[in-house]
């Protein structure tokens, strides 16, 4: 039996309100229902690059009030751009989203996507990591950017599938849906270790 069709069988909560991690899922055929878990993305000093996804995803999986039975099966994740030993989270606003596109110009960053998946008795947690390299910017192609696509919910404050993935990225090191919020492939062969055992 393919794993899909194994899938099916459980109730699968996604804890995201993230249209690129639902469109993911759903692109890949698994059958899901949406729970946000609204926790911040606060996260204690010290933690360093793929530490913080994870504390993060793991955060989220806690903060939610969830009725297990034993097919129900939680997954949350959380993504971060890591960037000369810095964090780059979500930007609050325009001013914040050019800043951090400058940042990104002409450098490489990485991403980091931490994913729990839990179930009534166990929880795993992993993470993966990709390499984006930007061409350098111009201004007024940063400032195009924000204002035509608003990346005021993605972290570094673009978005890979966008326009400026298209014409900033020179090469990408790893997962392209990773970058996107959603390690898919590695979620997929998780998820298939997770319920055989």
């Amino acid at each position: 039996m393919m794993l899909i069709e194994k899938l099916n069988e459980y109730r699968i909560i996604l804890a995201s309100k993230s249209p690129r991690r639902q469109l993911l899922l759903r692109e890949a055929g698994i059958c899901f229902e949406v729970m946000e878990s609204d926790t911040g993305e606060d996260f204690p000093d010290g933690l360093k690059s793929y530490k913080i996804p994870l504390y993060l995803s793991q955060k989220k999986a806690d903060a939610l009030n969830i009725d297990f039975d034993e097919k129900t099966l939680l997954i949350t994740a959380d993504t971060i751009v890591w960037i000369n030993g810095r964090v780059i989270n979500k930007p609050t606003d325009r001013d914040e989203a050019i800043s951090m596109l400058k940042t990104l110009s002409g450098r490489m960053h990485e991403v980091f996507t931490g994913v729990t998946l839990r179930s009534k008795y166990k929880s795993k947690t992993f993470y993966v990591k990709s390499k984006v390299y930007f061409r350098k910017l111009k201004t007024d192609e940063i400032v195009y950017y924000v204002d035509t696509f608003k990346p005021f919910d993605k972290a570094g404050a673009y978005g890979i599938q966008e326009w400026i993935g298209y014409i900033a990225i020179r090469k990408i090191e790893g997962s392209f849906y990773n970058v996107m919020g959603l390690p898919i492939t590695r979620l997929y062969d998780e998820l298939e270790r997770f319920i055989q055992h």
